[in-house]
């Protein structure tokens, strides 16, 4: 026999009965009957129930342990009786009865207890993350991230993928977030940086001619911490294609998201059906460029019903350039409570407010009449216009937000969302996708300069004839895969080209040295010729996320930071010795008063 198990903890069932056995695992939780003492014995596989009487020579030894100690238990395999049989366990048909046992391994106090899901404050979670990540929840996660790996892994090479492994140590790169830099020792005053993405080197293997590259990449980004994105590191699938279009990618995409939703949550429903929506449309009817769409709300500009109405303050913004009046219909939303509710919504996200009408019986009989201060500064020709428009009718209602689109937007989509939910309008157990496409390649900066919105490396639309206008009107080859209000995937097709590069480049403000000095392997690789190529990367942490119908990404993390990025497990970051500054030349200014 194994010096510590015959078996795991899952494995045992009514053909062992009668079988001399020894497990090792972790104490879960230990019950005392009266003289017979229960201890469910716990391992990676599963639980199996432990019993010993007065009789058994372990007995002794068994009133000794406490919860999270590790034993080896030796013991005999019994059926249990039928009125004590769990179902909810691979092992409910029998239990062991204990002649041996041998502690391996003392715990000592809890910080947090292991049985049960108690909340506990994050910190002591981080804090203790071992002891976290021994709860049935936890672990469930994190096997459930484990096999959505190797599922992934499958999908790729059986798509004719090649996983091909890329730098951790590069050069700094302009992708949209600040870089973690690395002091060079051999190169003082030099710094590497650890990669925002593989993109660089995924498009180079392309120019290499490997045709179809895939990899399950760990990726940097220094930012503020959110819900559902780290604030230090995460794994994408990195995906990149030569001799593609646009279409090709959403091709290869598709049967693999949707077949991993399919394998990961096969009780709820997948959609087939996966839209593409231009970006200025997707801002337009759901205030987001990720769009929720288990919600059937779209929004509609409604801005002609108020210019030059009696609703003075919609009146005067449609005087102003760039201003626009917007609706969020609210089908069966037509009480004057939740209007108001919705109303103060707003005024909680920062607006003074959101005009609305709903639609009701009128009080002496006559039909359905438009209620709310709206409806009475614009009149009933009006509102019934609006009504028209948006398709509402007895007991719905409409809010409305005005201003320029960049100011009020995401507060509507927000709403649209809160509607969505309070009204029972959106969908449970569904998982709704849809390709987010033309992208504007620039987008103006706070200080008006121009500036790549999104990837730098994007083809333009158009080509080198595109970017010889007004850049604000160039979209790129970009797209995003957003579902159920989630980004999954970004990518685009590449641009392969260096005259469009360099032009590209020039538009947002980098002049033809600096582009060769920060990508001049890339500028080098593409004048040896280079394929037309595109790809993506699907955000691993988040897939898991909605697959674990949690809302925090740390929920799928084994080991996350906090959300001032910080390990409070590994104690990081920590203070360099005076060694180390010196071996790097490097000098730690102290902190501003």
């Amino acid at each position: 026999m194994h010096a510590y198990r015959s078996h795991t903890c899952a494995a045992l069932n009514t053909s062992h009965v009668g079988q001399t056995i020894r497990l090792s695992g972790w104490v879960h939780r230990v019950r005392d009957h009266g003289g017979v003492l229960f201890i469910d014995l716990r391992d990676h596989y599963g639980i199996t129930q432990v019993l010993a009487d007065s009789d058994s020579p372990a007995f002794a030894e068994i009133e000794k342990v406490r919860a999270e100690w590790v034993i080896q238990i030796e013991g005999r395999v019994k059926a249990r009786d039928a009125a004590l049989i769990n179902p909810k366990l691979p092992t409910g048909e029998i239990e062991v009865y204990a002649t041996g046992l041998t502690v391996l391994g003392e715990a000592a106090e809890l910080p947090l207890p292991v049985f049960g899901e108690t909340e506990y404050p994050e910190e002591t979670r981080l804090t203790y993350r071992f002891l976290d990540l021994r709860r049935e929840g936890m672990h469930r996660n994190m096997m459930l991230r484990s096999n959505v790996v190797r599922s992934l892994r499958n999908r790729m090479w059986d798509m004719g993928f090649n996983e091909f492994q890329t730098p951790i140590i590069t050069a700094s790169s302009p992708e949209g977030a600040r870089d973690f830099l690395v002091p060079s020792r051999l190169h003082p005053g030099k710094f590497y940086a650890l990669p925002q993405a593989p993109q660089q080197f995924k498009q180079l293997i392309m120019v290499a001619g490997f045709d179809r590259y895939f990899q399950i990449a760990p990726c940097f980004r220094d930012e503020d911490p959110r819900a559902d994105r780290s604030p230090t590191d995460f794994y994408q699938l990195d995906i990149e294609m030569s001799f593609v279009e646009q279409e090709d990618v959403f091709a290869v995409v598709q049967p693999v998201i949707s077949g991993l939703f399919e394998e990961f949550a096969p009780h709820k429903s997948v959609s087939k059906d996966w839209p593409r929506i231009a970006y200025r449309d997707s801002l337009l009817w759901y205030g987001s460029d990720k769009p929720d769409l288990r919600n059937p709300i779209k929004m509609q500009v409604v801005s002609e019903h108020f210019a030059g109405s009696g609703f003075a303050v919609f009146a005067k913004l449609l005087e102003q350039e760039g201003t626009q009046i917007r609706a969020i219909p609210a089908p069966k939303g037509g009480s004057r409570k939740f209007c108001d509710r919705m109303n103060a919504f707003a005024q909680q996200q920062g607006l003074p407010g959101m005009g609305y009408i709903f639609w009701r019986e009128a009080e002496d009989g006559s039909g359905m009449e438009a209620a709310g201060p709206l409806a009475k500064n614009i009149g009933p020709e009006r509102t019934e216009a609006i009504r028209q428009q948006l398709g509402l009718g007895m007991g719905d209602a409409a809010f409305f937000l005005g201003g320029k689109p960049e100011a009020f937007e995401a507060v509507a989509g927000r709403a649209r969302n809160v509607i969505g939910e309070e009204l029972g309008l959106t969908e449970k157990d569904t998982f709704r996708f849809a390709w987010i496409v033309d992208f504007p390649m620039y987008e103006k900066t706070d200080d008006g300069k121009i500036d790549f919105s999104h990837n730098p490396f994007s083809m333009p639309q158009g080509g080198m004839e595109a970017l010889q206008g007004n850049p604000l009107d160039v979209y790129a080859y970009q797209y995003d895969l957003a579902c159920n209000g989630y980004e999954l995937i970004s990518g685009g097709i590449r641009n392969h080209k260096p005259e469009i590069m360099f032009k590209a480049f020039e538009l947002a403000g980098y002049p033809n040295s600096e582009v060769e000095k920060r990508f001049g392997g890339m500028v080098k690789a593409f004048k040896y010729g280079a394929p037309p190529h595109g790809g993506c990367a699907a955000g691993i942490d988040r897939i898991v996320m909605l697959l674990a119908d949690t809302t925090n990404i740390r929920e799928v993390i084994m080991f996350p930071m906090n959300q001032r990025a910080e390990d409070l497990l590994m104690n990081a970051p920590s203070e360099p010795t005076n060694e180390q500054l010196r071996e790097l030349r490097l000098r730690v200014l102290p902190k501003e008063a």
